[in-house]
């Protein structure tokens, strides 16, 4: 049978994500408290806004919109953003309410207890509707309009994944006779679409005229189905795409990127905030003025070095670090290597342990740099690499205090072009590829690498 739309699941959702909610708020409260359910009226308030909140931000994110296509890494994504959002709006309501009473530990306790709860609950339901739709439920019936290769490979699509519920009914074409799969011409579509209760139809453009599209689309909205476009783009090498509407002109932007997305900005800006006010007040409060005093005696000149770079979008800002080299005419125009006479007896240190970097969380709190990203590189070395296939994507985004360029050994002086050409496959890798997760990744494998050694750091 043929739940239409799928209307039922995303109730289905909100009311399994509520409930695990609610049992890990309580379990959490029995654990540090030993009481089934919260005696105090703040934790009793709190209680009732973790629910508001959460429905609210599942609305806002649209988290509950999960197409059958989906895949497990966005479904997993949407749920971190959701829980992102959740936090800061929890903390923003101690915050307001002025209290110093709810316990951090409880916190933490119902926010791991909630998160892991509720990606496993939306990946098993995920994978058993999958199941369900696999052995003939919860499907939808479809017909595609055009025979012509994207069509075709549309059909092969839904013949490969019968796990997404999609009930194949027969092509629509024009032009074309004598094919089993042609059900017939296109103006036979809407007769049947009622007989065969078609739910959903793909139209390829190419093998269909605009009149025809406009009265099947006016159909469609009358008849409570879906028509969908299939935009030919056969021979175009860039697939990932976004559709934005100047007016009644469609625009299709190419090389779209996550962080384009204004949440995800939120999101990662937000992160780099708290992480690099906890790295500044956690260890720069005593280790900054320690270096400081040895850069002092070491060698003369001034503490922070400070070099003008590219940031976003080519905005150029002032870089800072612990200055890790003699005084000299040369720092603009020449990379740092092995054995440079230029670097101090301190600086060998702070260039071997990365020390040197840590003034640039200043710059990710001043809002020039993020804490992972493609690092900044001096203007005269962005002028001699520009030219580089997809060197220019590096600033599309913030630059980075590290980057996945760096944590896969490719960092240092870069004398020839073709380690300059993998560091900017790996920063391009990143850019179109980045989320959350690969941003810890990132910080995880710095950590590794600052307490291992790198050998390319010198």
């Amino acid at each position: 049978m043929t739940t239409r739309y799928s209307k039922f699941t995303r109730s289905i959702y909100l009311i399994g994500d509520l409930i695990l909610l609610n049992i890990s708020f309580l379990l959490s409260y029995f654990v540090i408290f030993g009481h089934f359910y919260p005696v105090e009226d703040h934790y009793i308030s709190l209680h009732f806004y973790f629910n508001l909140t959460w429905i609210v931000t599942a609305f806002i994110i649209n988290i509950y919109d999960i197409q059958r296509v989906a895949g497990n890494r966005d479904i997993i994504l949407n749920i971190l953003r959701l829980f992102f959002l959740h936090i800061l709006l929890t903390t923003a309501f101690i915050v307001v309410r002025e209290e110093s009473v709810y316990s951090r530990n409880f916190l933490f306790l119902a926010y791991a207890i909630t998160s892991t709860a509720v990606v496993f609950w939306r990946l098993g339901s995920v994978f058993l509707f999958r199941l369900y739709r696999k052995a003939g439920g919860n499907y939808r019936r479809i017909i595609i309009i055009g025979f012509g290769e994207t069509g075709r490979e549309l059909k092969r699509y839904f013949d490969l994944h019968p796990q997404y519920g999609y009930r194949f009914l027969g092509f629509f074409d024009d032009y074309i006779d004598g094919v089993p799969d042609v059900k017939g011409k296109t103006e036979e579509i809407k007769n049947f679409v009622i007989k065969n209760h078609v739910d959903e139809i793909y139209c390829s453009l190419a093998d269909i005229n605009n009149e025809r599209v406009d009265d099947l689309i006016e159909f469609c909205e009358n008849h409570l189905i879906r028509f969908k476009i299939i935009p030919d783009f056969t021979g175009i090498r860039y697939k990932k795409f976004k559709l934005d509407f100047y007016g009644d002109f469609p625009i299709v932007t190419f090389r779209d990127i996550p962080l384009d997305d204004h949440l995800n900005q939120f999101a990662k800006r937000g992160f780099d905030i708290l992480f690099s006010l906890t790295v500044l007040l956690v260890i720069g409060v005593w280790m900054f003025p320690i270096i400081a005093i040895l850069v002092w005696l070491d060698s003369p000149g001034p503490i922070i070095f400070r070099q003008r770079r590219n940031g976003k979008n080519k905005n150029i800002f002032w870089c800072y670090k612990f200055r890790s080299m003699h005084i000299n005419k040369e720092c603009d125009i020449r990379q740092a290597s092995r054995n440079d006479e230029r670097i101090t007896q301190i600086g060998k240190f702070l260039r071997k342990t990365s020390l040197d970097e840590f003034p640039q969380f200043i710059n990710v709190l001043r809002g020039d740099m993020s804490v992972v990203g493609p690092r900044p590189h001096p203007l005269k070395l962005d002028e001699h690499f520009e030219t580089l296939d997809h060197y220019r994507e590096r600033q599309m985004v913030k630059p980075g205090v590290t980057g996945l360029a760096q944590v896969k050994g490719l960092r240092g002086e870069t004398p020839h072009v073709q380690l300059m050409e993998h560091r900017v496959q790996m920063d391009s890798f990143y850019i179109k590829k980045w989320s959350f997760l690969l941003d810890i990744k990132i910080i995880s494998m710095t950590l590794g690498s600052l307490v291992k050694g790198d050998k390319n750091a010198f």
